[in-house]
């Protein structure tokens, strides 16, 4: 199926982003977009310019390019390969124009509406998927802020429609399970759900209620209208609703919090910690999965496959296997285009409420 220019619709797949390159200039450049962002360091503007720019870009930039060099592939960046790829695989099944947007550096939000406008004619609707499972000040909400901002600062003469987090929807659910279920074939002795972190601090400013989030043991069990915007609630549902998929028994999987920046408290178990302290809890043969992301990525690649692994290894395991993301996967694909089908057909379940 071809793109329907009678729909005058088109889709716009919004990602985190990536440097245009492995050279330092361009990791420097994109580190200070993505940092200098208010939902990601969420501190006055003045410190955290003095923060980011006098501190962390000059001293990450390199280190991360280094990272960047080892995933690097051929055709680019890992993360915006395989987005072009889901846009590949998902324009003949949605029927509908589809363009890529990355939330940091190429491509832009501008450059996909402007891309989306030379493909359709008359064009009357984007529906924007922000690629981010979960809710998070530093992720969805910032990807949702800027589609939002970008659209109407422009004026563009077509309406916007943003998608909502997808963390407990039934067939993102059934993709993941499905993406995962080959790998429990052989022998393991735990599946490890390693999530992104974020600071303790995000979790209680998203709190709409005041009072709820992480002010008990059991905040994420009990239910409250603040699970709405919270992340650890939300992992924590993709877990359990996965792990009933796939049949596994509680005491083989758990979850951590990868990816920690600075020395402000984050959401725990850190990952990095329980790879360490597993070989001696008798896990030996170890599998993770890497939910927040849809797509594979430098924490996906680089933190988890290599950094993770010489953790554990180090620490006594035997076995280390990074689950890939769901990327190109048909299953996911298809959740895709179900999506797009069912929003045609009147269904507004997955249209963001924000």
């Amino acid at each position: 199926m071809t793109p329907n220019k009678t729909a005058r619709k088109g889709i716009l797949l919004m990602n985190l982003g990536s440097p245009d390159s492995t050279r330092v200039p361009d990791v420097k450049r994109y580190l200070d977009e993505f940092l200098m962002d208010k939902r990601v360091i969420d501190y006055p503007y003045l410190f955290r310019w003095l923060l980011v720019r006098g501190i962390i870009t000059p001293s990450r930039s390199p280190k991360s390019a280094e990272a960047y060099e080892k995933v690097w592939w051929p055709e680019g960046s890992p993360l915006i390969v395989l987005t072009e790829r889901l846009k590949k695989a998902l324009e003949p099944l949605a029927g509908m124009a589809v363009e890529t947007a990355m939330r940091y550096g190429n491509p832009s939000t501008e450059t996909g509406f402007t891309r989306l406008m030379e493909r359709v004619e008359g064009l009357e609707e984007v529906l924007a998927f922000p690629l981010y499972p979960h809710y998070a000040m530093s992720s969805y909400e910032t990807a949702a802020a800027h589609v939002r901002k970008v659209h109407e600062k422009a004026n563009y003469p077509f309406k916007l429609t943003v998608m909502r987090p997808f963390y407990d929807d039934p067939g993102y659910i059934s993709a993941l399970a499905e993406r995962i279920s080959p790998f429990l074939e052989r022998p393991y002795d735990y599946l490890l759900f390693s999530y992104h972190g974020v600071p303790e601090r995000h979790i209680r400013k998203g709190d709409v209620t005041g009072h709820h989030c992480l002010q008990r043991a059991d905040c994420c069990s009990v239910h409250s209208p603040a699970h709405q915007y919270c992340y650890r609630h939300q992992i924590i549902t993709t877990m359990e609703l996965t792990a009933r998929a796939l049949a596994l028994p509680r005491e083989k999987y758990g979850f951590s919090f990868q990816s920690r920046l600075g020395k402000d408290p984050w959401l725990k178990p850190y990952s990095v910690q329980v790879l360490e302290e597993m070989p001696s809890k008798g896990i030996k043969k170890l599998l993770v999965a890497c939910p927040a992301f849809v797509a594979d990525c430098l924490e996906t690649l680089e933190e988890m496959a290599m950094q993770g692994r010489e953790i554990f290894m180090k620490a006594g395991g035997e076995s280390f296997e990074l689950i890939p993301c769901l990327n190109d996967h048909p299953a996911w694909v298809n959740v895709l285009a179900g999506w797009v089908e069912a929003y045609e057909a009147g269904s507004t379940s997955m249209v963001s409420a924000m």
